[in-house]
């Protein structure tokens, strides 16, 4: 009986311990999450300047009632973020979204931009990712691996594991080392360009004919 009076003792115990550590991190959580967006954000505008060199400024679609979604590998729908990147004169020089997909170890968060057109990549940077240090992060600053992306045709990649020197532009060779997180980022570019494309299409917002 005494056994039993402590355990449910312990046990409460333990609940309300759990409870209160619960509640606390809800509150940080609530407290530092408009903080977190915001930064996320700033650095989404961040890479994505870096990407199109020549945007001055850009504006998010939703600011125009105009939604872009995209079904994921499960069949779901869900929003992206899309930007229309804008120089001085006021012109449209490109578009970049935000695409997301599965690594080697977690979850990739890419910022994708290509031209004004869609016809061709400007490139892509990381946003977020939890790839292995040294190997699969290096998706964040190979460039010899990353440069393949420029002037991509914003179709359909290829991942490939040579250089061929017919290899089509089309063709991305994959790291050493890191083959399946750099596969992952060819994988989600594809996933993304078709859908986006197809919709902004759809949306007139750029021609049916690219």
């Amino acid at each position: 009986m005494v056994k039993i009076k402590y355990f449910i003792q312990q046990s409460w115990l333990l609940i309300i311990s759990a409870f209160c550590f619960g509640l606390l991190i809800a509150i940080a959580n609530a407290g530092w999450s408009p903080r977190i967006e915001q930064n996320k954000i700033d650095k989404l505008n961040h890479l994505t300047a870096a990407l199109l060199p020549e945007a001055r400024h850009f504006i998010d679609l939703d600011t125009l009632d105009i939604e872009i979604e995209v079904e994921s590998a499960k069949g779901k729908r869900k929003k992206i973020k899309v930007y229309k990147a804008v120089s001085d004169a006021n012109e449209c020089v490109g578009w970049s979204f935000n695409a997301a997909g599965q690594g080697f170890q977690d979850k990739i968060e890419l910022v994708i931009a290509v031209d004004k057109d869609f016809q061709k990549l400007a490139g892509f940077d990381v946003l977020a990712s939890n790839e292995t240090p040294g190997l699969g992060d290096k998706i964040k600053y190979d460039d010899d691996y990353r440069d393949q992306f420029k002037g991509a045709p914003a179709g359909e990649l290829e991942a490939v594991r040579t250089r061929d020197a017919k290899k089509k532009r089309s063709h991305i060779v994959i790291i050493s080392g890191a083959t399946v997180s750099s596969e992952a980022v060819v994988k989600i570019i594809n996933h993304y360009l078709t859908q986006v494309k197809g919709q902004m299409q759809k949306k007139g917002l750029i021609g049916n004919g690219k």
